[in-house]
């Protein structure tokens, strides 16, 4: 067995010995949702990106729509009832995981 495959078997075991065989398919389920949300702002940040570069080629008076990264957050932050008022991003990232745990585990 090569290094790599010996890492990935132990930590199958600790998640296995640490929350059970009951308690994956909740983490797989809540993984699974967390890359569908990542997946749609990606989708959704491509084509307002692609937009903004079309609407800018076919008339110089509109002004390219400007969509970063904290943007982003923010954006999602307000979706799930996050303030977001004086934090920082790795406190309004740390409160959407913990929020989307909580809805996949509803």
């Amino acid at each position: 067995m090569d290094g790599m495959e010996i890492i990935i078997i132990g930590i199958v075991a600790i998640v296995i010995i640490l929350w059970g065989p009951g308690k994956i398919p909740e983490f797989a389920r809540s993984l699974g949702r967390a890359k569908g949300e990542f997946d749609k702002a990606s989708k959704e940040f491509t084509q307002s990106a692609n937009t903004g570069t079309s609407a800018q080629s076919t008339s110089n008076a509109v002004a390219p729509t400007v969509v970063t990264k904290d943007t982003i957050l923010v954006d999602t932050a307000k979706r799930l009832g996050i303030a977001t008022d004086g934090k920082t991003r790795e406190q309004i990232s740390e409160e959407i995981s913990s929020r989307v745990k909580l809805l996949s585990a509803d």
